[in-house]
């Protein structure tokens, strides 16, 4: 056993077991994270003894800081205005995830196991939530993209929210439950809500604070400190006044992509360079919190509480996809993708281990909930790896020629009585969209002005109206279908049923030729494509069409020769 004065050795080798063991489960066709939690199980009080209890809580520091920065990164992918085309499909899954999901474990756990209510519908609530620190990192490690991904992050930075909620409600009514001489009141239940509140607007405020540090700074040592700063702040300030530390860091990270979406700078991505560090260790040590001693107390309830859990995030997913209209890969897969749980669920669980109103069933909770969880975080990274690989957005984390057109900024409503309009149209998605240095007027003028030199029509229903102006280090764009055309004057006579509208930055010509010649040669030219993109019905499947059809990649192709990642 290392001593527990020696926390620099503790945590030393604690990263180089976590390091080694991801390369492992690697080779092994494994997620990482699933080695990291082994290797932690493995050197920890519960086979192997290397490391004591004392040794891997003197590191809690280091943890609530991890906790706090993957929390940040989840909330970074909230982006109001990207996220506005899926809105309803994450609305949709949350609201699923908060009914099915807790009512199938609570009955499984009450109904089948006659588990006390109070028991029950706590660990129920806590089924809600998915570990963001393991989606977020075996997306990561198999250099997944795409709209499948963003809908995933988003999904699990809101069904945290959601589990937070959901729990602050459950424990007020077990607390009355298991306090006879106490009643039932509007204040009681309004108490959690306000935490839940404050929580919120701590991450809203240091975000703000930030933002404003930050807006004239661009060394990137201050901005590393001061987002070093932030979210410590945020963690302990949050911790200090017993506020929910995933939920105000959730804030901050949303806060930062919405207020300044551009600036990657501050915030998690500045601890980019060593965030495999983090997760190595922080993995590792959650590895060594799970015993196998729980399973002999818990071991059937939490496979119960498991069972019910899987089911309903797949079912959750199959339903509200289903009803969103989304693609069969939406459908099939996504549930199957939120199934690994760990952080927050710990964290709850000490909110009730450590209140001595709930002592009579400390020790259910500690086994069930640990032994669930020793299964969400061994099976379910394993599950989400799969979902990534058979949703097709496995591996894509490379440069595209068409990589500006994604989910976001394709409409299947574009409308108008002729090009201007339309043109119109697709500038204003493009503002919304992405935060460009110039008014929708001046961006009008330089695409008209090049439309008047030469038409941009292609024919067989394509136009493609572009301008290179300054708009940043990247082409932007948006993209409109027309299921019935818009009558403007074409070579071939046919209306246009497609335009995509390309900005691209003056100092890239040779990309510009690039963008236009693929779409030109794909769409332009195959009648197969044009049948399919002119009557999808959604931009997400528009986005599956040009991004994972199987002919895609031969228009489509990636900008460099190497392999994709996590294959």
């Amino acid at each position: 056993m290392l001593a527990e004065t020696n926390i620099l050795l503790v945590l030393a080798v604690i990263l180089v077991a976590g390091v080694i063991s991801a390369s492992l489960a690697k080779l092994a066709s494994l997620p990482s994270v699933t080695g990291q939690i082994l290797i932690g199980v493995l050197l920890g009080p519960s086979v192997l003894h290397v490391f004591a209890e004392e040794d891997f809580h003197a590191l809690k520091p280091i943890l609530d800081f991890a906790l706090g920065l993957m929390a940040v990164a989840v909330g970074s992918h909230l982006n109001y205005r990207k996220l506005a085309v899926a809105r309803r499909r994450l609305l949709l899954l949350v609201a699923m995830e908060a009914t099915f999901t807790p009512v199938l474990v609570f009955c499984g756990l009450h109904l089948g196991a006659a588990l006390d209510w109070p028991v029950s519908l706590l660990i129920a609530t806590i089924c809600v939530s998915t570990a963001p620190a393991t989606v977020l990192a075996i997306v990561k490690e198999t250099a997944s993209r795409g709209a499948f991904v963003t809908t995933l992050i988003a999904a699990v930075a809101l069904n945290n929210l959601a589990c937070i909620i959901l729990f602050e409600l459950a424990r007020t009514l077990a607390l009355q439950a298991m306090t006879p001489d106490s009643s039932l009141s509007v204040s009681n239940l309004l108490g959690p809500m306000g935490l839940v509140a404050m929580s919120v607007a701590m991450g809203v405020v240091i975000g703000f604070v930030l933002i404003g540090l930050t807006r004239r700074t661009v060394r990137p040592d201050r901005l590393s400190v001061l987002s070093l700063i932030a979210i410590l702040l945020t963690a302990g300030l949050s911790e200090w006044l017993e506020l929910s530390v995933l939920l105000a860091c959730l804030s901050l990270g949303i806060t930062l992509a919405n207020v300044t979406p551009d600036k990657d700078e501050i915030g998690h991505g500045v601890f980019e360079s060593f965030e495999s560090a983090i997760f190595a260790v922080f993995f590792t040590v959650a590895g060594m919190e799970l015993r196998f001693d729980t399973l002999a107390i818990g071991g059937l309830l939490a496979v119960l509480a498991f069972a019910g859990r899987a089911i309903g995030k797949i079912l959750a997913g199959q339903v509200s996809m289903r009803l969103a209209g989304t693609p069969a890969r939406f459908r099939n897969w996504l549930g199957m993708a939120l199934v690994p749980q760990a952080g927050l669920a710990v964290g709850l669980m000490l909110l009730i281990t450590d209140d001595v109103t709930f002592a009579p069933i400390r020790e259910v909770v500690l086994a069930v909930i640990l032994a669930m969880v020793l299964l969400n975080e061994t099976i379910g990274p394993l599950l989400t790896r799969f979902g990534l690989k058979k949703s097709g957005d496995f591996g894509r984390d490379r440069a595209r020629v068409l990589d500006f057109l994604s989910e976001h900024n394709i409409t299947t409503d574009l409308s108008g009585d002729g090009k201007e309009a339309a043109i119109t149209q697709l500038i204003r998605l493009a503002k919304s969209t992405h935060n460009l240095p110039h008014d929708e007027q001046t961006i009008f003028e330089a695409v008209m002005e090049g439309e008047a030199a030469a038409c941009t029509c292609v024919g067989n229903g394509l136009a493609l109206p572009h301008a290179r102006i300054d708009v940043g280090e990247t082409i932007v764009g948006a993209m409109g279908i027309s299921r019935f055309g818009i009558p403007i004057k074409t070579p071939d006579g046919q209306p246009v049923h497609c335009m995509v509208l390309i900005l691209t930055p003056t100092d890239m010509p040779e990309r510009h030729l690039e963008v236009l010649k693929a779409l030109a040669s794909s769409i332009g030219r195959d009648g197969a494509i044009q049948q399919q993109l002119y009557h999808v019905d959604s931009p997400a499947h528009a986005d599956e069409l040009i991004h994972l059809d199987e002919h895609s990649e031969g228009w489509n192709y990636y900008l460099d020769s190497g392999e994709p990642n996590g294959d």
